[in-house]
């Protein structure tokens, strides 16, 4: 069984010039030697309205009723009992599932009409009513997950358990980079100052079961924005490529010895962090920015770690050739004190979010950039805990919530779908998360049921086998 084993690895190791070298060939390719270089052969299926994303993840569910979804005729009903026939026996989560009674939560927030568009957008988001007519909002955004950990890793990878490609892993794939010095496909986080934050998993930026050099890059704040990117003490660069060199020679080695594509992308992936260790300061030097820039994001933006200065750094990386570009803002579970806790996520992601879109249009990149600001779920129209005038929460709701659109080939100025009178239900043009999924890589030029890898014997995809494209919101 043994020399078995060995035969089958040397063919397959050693056969030609190797299917390991070749696969590193490809892998290097694709890593960016050639700007533009990399992605699969045939890919994009058809011409693209967008060349990059940049996803605005609201981690904990932002209340849609708060925000974008007005219900003044709730008011009438504040404090009465949510009726049987709306919740019609849906799963509740386990914090709310105890109560005696589900009282109707009317939002304090006014809600006014903005722009040609006629958008209706909450007074806690006047930065991001200034740009409603650039916007593309979905009141009907539905999923089946009711609670955090399935419902984030859901909306990342099109499956409620762990273990499948993220979105970006899916682009990073199938399209490749654009630049040869940076990743294809790279992360930032923030911290609200609300209470309820959820804890972030790497895993949500994962590459799943494709190879681990198509998993996100987590940029962090401060001097060293990737771990061990920076030169050791006492090792500058020229030692420093020397040591890659022999590094590679040894991993080489040992690639054409077993043909473990997983070297290959080691390989391509220590070339990648030489290369950053030029592009990456280069890229958070903000020092040539101008003044106004800053006044567009807000006081944030000179913070680094800040939501405003990550919408900062997106915009950056948009220009420099980067896939896909995906912050995770965290602090939107608001379960108690909501009114307290939702204006302070506003107040740090209103400003800056409305600014990306401000930025991107006068650079000319807005038209070929799609961006997309919406969490896993939304939250309910019934009080969670005590309800007063001036006081509510909401629990978790996934039955409908909303997102926005803007950019890369989605109509502007327009809201899809419709909710019942308590933001329950979807009653007109319903969209899962499968068919977000499937859209947004049809903007990128991408036939969401073509694009498979094949693992553990079956051709899987981020849609799984569902997934349609909304074409009523395609420009």
């Amino acid at each position: 069984m043994t020399e078995l084993a060995l035969t089958r690895r040397h063919f397959f190791s050693r056969t030609s010039t190797g299917i390991g070298i070749a696969a590193l060939a490809s892998l290097l390719k694709e890593s960016g030697h050639a700007a533009g270089a990399g992605g699969l052969p045939g890919l994009p299926h058809f011409p693209p309205t967008a060349r990059r994303v940049i996803y605005l993840f609201q981690f904990g569910g932002p209340s849609q009723i708060d925000l974008f979804d007005p219900k003044p005729g709730l008011r009438k009903l504040q404090g009465a009992d949510l009726p049987a026939e709306i919740r019609m026996g849906q799963r509740l989560t386990t914090m709310t599932a105890g109560q005696s009674g589900f009282p109707v939560a009317a939002s304090l927030f006014r809600f006014a009409q903005h722009g040609r568009s006629g958008a209706w957008v909450s007074e806690l988001l006047p930065f991001t009513a200034k740009v409603a007519d650039h916007l593309c909002l979905i009141r009907s955004l539905h999923t089946e997950q009711i609670n955090h950990d399935p419902g984030i890793t859901f909306l990342q990878t099109g499956f409620q358990l762990a273990g499948r490609p993220s979105i970006g892993a899916w682009l990073s794939y199938g399209l490749g980079s654009e630049n040869a010095d940076l990743p294809a496909f790279v992360v930032m986080t923030s911290r609200g100052s609300a209470l309820g934050d959820q804890p972030l998993a790497d895993r949500l930026w994962g590459s799943g079961f494709l190879p681990s050099k198509y998993q996100g890059v987590k940029f962090r704040p401060g001097a060293d924005p990737v771990l061990f990117l920076s030169n050791p003490p006492g090792l500058d660069d020229a030692a420093r490529r020397r040591f890659l060199a022999e590094l590679k020679d040894f991993n080489l080695a040992k690639l054409e010895e077993t043909g473990d594509p997983e070297i290959a992308a080691r390989i391509a992936q220590y070339e990648m962090a030489y290369r950053m260790q030029t592009s990456v300061p280069e890229l958070t030097d903000l020092s040539q920015e101008p003044e106004s820039t800053f006044e567009l994001y807000g006081p944030d933006a000179r913070k680094p770690g800040t939501f405003a200065a990550n919408c900062l750094l997106a915009r950056r990386l948009a220009e420099r050739g980067v896939r896909f570009i995906q912050l995770f803002h965290r602090g939107w579970d608001q379960h108690q004190k909501l009114p307290e806790n939702i204006r302070m996520q506003c107040l740090a992601t209103d400003q800056p979010s409305a600014a990306l879109i401000q930025d991107l249009k006068q650079r000319g990149l807005l038209d070929d950039t799609l961006v997309v600001w919406g969490g896993e779920f939304g939250r309910t129209v019934y009080c969670q805990g005590t309800l007063t005038e001036t006081d509510y929460g909401r629990d978790h709701h996934p039955r409908c919530f909303t997102i926005w659109m803007a950019g890369g080939g989605v109509k502007p100025g327009i809201a899809y779908g419709s909710t019942d009178d308590f933001s329950y239900n979807i009653t007109e043009n319903p969209v899962h998360v499968h068919d977000l999924h499937a859209t947004l890589l049809h903007c990128l030029g991408i036939d969401h049921t073509k694009l498979t890898y094949k693992f553990q014997g079956r051709h899987f995809r981020l849609t799984d086998v569902h997934g349609r494209v909304v074409r009523d919101i395609l420009a």
